[in-house]
């Protein structure tokens, strides 16, 4: 095999510290009435394009408060429409 090949398949192998998947415990999220339902229900992407930019900017400010732009998005859309009707 190729050194290269080796390279990836050690990598494969372990799980570097940094990557492992455990949350810390000062994460931050913003909670929302929908997210109890999230679990139950099955989960969909909502795509929107956006410059570029924008982008960088929200995703760096939603890193710094140790948020996801996904429950700023929920938030949002919950804030404006409300929620969906039950049944």
């Amino acid at each position: 095999m190729s050194k290269y090949g080796d390279l990836i398949k050690k990598a494969r192998e372990t799980e570097p510290e940094n990557q492992k998947g455990i949350r810390p415990d000062d994460h931050k999220t913003i909670n929302t009435e929908n997210q109890k339902n999230e679990e139950q229900e099955q989960m969909v992407n909502l795509c929107v394009k956006i410059p570029i930019s924008q982008r960088r900017y929200w995703m760096s400010k939603a890193k710094e408060q140790g948020i996801t732009v996904t429950s700023v998005i929920i938030e949002a859309l919950t804030q404006k429409f409300g929620e969906p009707p039950q049944g």
